[in-house]
C-alpha cells in the first residue's frame, strides 16, 4: 500500500513555487518539502484544506493511491 502525494504536481500546474504556497497557508518551507517528498507521516485536514484553497485542486489532485506488491 503507497499513498502518493502529487504536490509537486499541483504546484507546477498554478505556477506557484513551495515557498509561495508556504506563505499562503501558513506553513514552513521544511513542511511543504516533506509533503513534496512524500516522507510525511500524516497531514492535518486543516493543512489539506488550506492546500486545496490555495492551489484551488480537490484532496484527490493531490492524493493518490497505488497498491504495491
Amino acid at each position: 500500500m503507497a499513498i502518493i502525494i502529487n504536490l509537486d504536481v499541483m504546484l507546477a500546474k498554478r505556477k506557484m513555487k513551495s515557498k509561495e504556497l508556504a506563505e499562503i497557508i501558513g506553513i514552513t518551507t521544511a513542511n511543504i518539502s516533506i509533503l513534496k517528498s512524500g516522507k510525511a507521516k500524516a497531514i492535518r485536514f486543516s493543512t489539506l484544506e488550506s492546500i486545496c484553497k490555495a492551489l484551488e485542486c480537490q484532496p484527490a489532485d493531490i492524493l493518490e493511491y497505488k497498491e504495491t506488491e
